[in-house]
């Protein structure tokens, strides 16, 4: 169970890595796991919930961190690559540089929000959210209103980390890149994780987000199929 969760990312990572491409994976993946984990970290303070479920979700912090830095680091390779084929009016790779800088968590910009492009901005959102989150939870401990929010929150946070890859597939109508291997794992864990849930009797939002899971899980499986060469050769 500790470390169950963050086998699927290991073949992505690989492919990533390897292609120095991290346009078929959504990094609001990311986002999404590392926020249900947090929660869920803060939700076992309220109402504790087994050890091996904690455990799991601190290493799936650190696995995102691990995989969100990787993808930071292509992406701005990336863009320096391919200076001379961008369409922005960019005339330097210094003016590059310092557009890329600009692209901060400290700038306040929505519309860069989860797009910056220096990895220590996650960072500082992902602590600054921990830590407001952290003093709320402290003064609401006693509130079971409140501790049974943020554990639905958290739960509901990770039935959907499968959503932004699967916009990601719909909007550039393709899942290269997206390793296959990762979304079959995904789904196995999830009805294996759903199952657990189930026969240990743990808190009903645990099982009902993991029906919810397994239901996209199956979906961006679909996608694979239904964006696959061979099934678009057969609608000619």
């Amino acid at each position: 169970m500790e470390f169950g969760g963050v086998v699927p990312y290991i073949p992505q990572y690989l492919i990533i890595k390897s292609s120095q491409n991290a346009e078929g994976f959504s990094n609001y993946v990311c986002l999404t796991l590392l926020i249900a984990n947090i929660l869920r970290v803060e939700f076992w303070f309220g109402k504790h919930f087994e050890t091996p479920l904690l455990v799991q979700s601190i290493i799936m912090i650190l696995c995102m961190l691990v995989m969100l830095e990787l993808c930071v680091r292509v992406y701005s390779k990336s863009l320096c690559h391919h200076l001379p084929l961008n369409q922005q009016n960019i005339s330097s790779t210094k003016d590059l540089t310092l557009d890329i800088h600009e692209k901060k968590f400290t700038d306040f910009q929505m519309d860069y929000f989860w797009k910056w492009t220096a990895f220590t901005s996650y960072l500082q959102f992902l602590f600054a959210f921990s830590s407001v989150l952290s003093v709320i939870t402290w003064l609401f401990l006693t509130n079971t209103l409140y501790i049974e929010t943020i554990g639905f929150l958290a739960v509901f946070f990770e039935a959907l980390l499968g959503t932004p890859q699967f916009m990601r597939n719909f909007r550039l109508k393709s899942t290269e890149g997206m390793s296959v291997t990762m979304v079959l794992m995904w789904t196995s864990g999830d009805i294996f994780k759903t199952v657990y849930f189930i026969l240990r009797i743990a808190p009903t939002q645990f099982w009902l987000c993991g029906m919810l899971q397994i239901s996209i899980d199956i979906a961006i499986l679909f996608q694979v199929l239904y964006y696959s060469d061979k099934y678009r050769f057969r609608k000619r």
